[in-house]
């Protein structure tokens, strides 16, 4: 996918990842509220299910609403490169596994709240927070005339190169902690191979290419995805 150093609105493209990012948000209410998981059930010939404890389908959706606001942040102001229509699969994919992978992982969890998803939470929200945030900074970073051309290594970028990345790695663990099923660890998993071994290498590749020893220099005073580790 040719993804890094393209300016385009991609109006289409945004358009559609955006009315399959609603549908999805809408099948995850169902599944946590409306029937939705018993009748797969039935599809799939379960027998029996039960709904697990009602407050953290709650939060669950709640977790949903916030990454689906932040998702139209980043999609509507934040990218300003071409969409080519393979990252609309991929990032469609993602979200699926987000909000109807995490609402069917968690649904039958009858386990009550306690710290533990109070930790869940506190690393969503961080992780939320730690992603969107850094974003923006770069993004009125880059507004400011004299910044044309410059690689951004400020704000929360400092701490790793990809910071924003680490960020969705948090929420999505958040998230995952939240269903209390260890199948969900899966997921997050999946998540840091596919920035270890897709993104963030051909991310580099490009930066390298566009800013030359800046680049250089950035790249070994800072780590790369995990602040002070890796």
């Amino acid at each position: 996918m040719d993804m890094y150093g393209v300016k385009d609105k991609s109006i289409p493209q945004k358009v559609t990842l955006m009315s399959v990012e609603t549908i999805i948000v809408v099948v995850s209410g169902w599944i946590l509220f409306f029937g939705g998981f018993e009748w797969l059930a039935g599809l799939f010939g379960a027998g029996q299910v039960s709904a697990g404890n009602h407050g953290r389908r709650i939060i669950l959706f709640v977790f949903i609403l916030i990454s689906y606001a932040r998702f139209w942040i980043t999609t509507t102001i934040l990218l300003q490169r071409k969409m080519p229509w393979e990252e609309v699969i991929s990032v469609s994919f993602a979200f699926l596994l987000y909000y109807v992978g995490f609402g069917l992982l968690g649904y039958e969890s009858k386990q009550p709240l306690d710290s533990l998803d109070v930790i869940g939470t506190f690393i969503f929200l961080f992780g939320g927070w730690l992603n969107t945030a850094g974003e923006m900074k770069r993004y009125y970073w880059k507004k400011r005339p004299e910044n044309k051309g410059k690689l951004y290594t400020g704000g929360y970028f400092r701490y790793a190169m990809h910071i924003n990345y680490f960020g969705d790695i948090l929420w999505v663990s958040g998230f995952a902690i939240l269903t209390r099923n260890w199948y969900s660890v899966i997921i997050p998993l999946w998540l840091i191979a596919f920035f270890l071994f897709f993104n963030i290498p051909k991310l580099d590749a490009y930066l390298a290419g566009k800013y030359g020893k800046a680049f250089e220099d950035y790249r070994k005073k800072t780590k790369k995805l995990f602040p002070f580790i890796y």
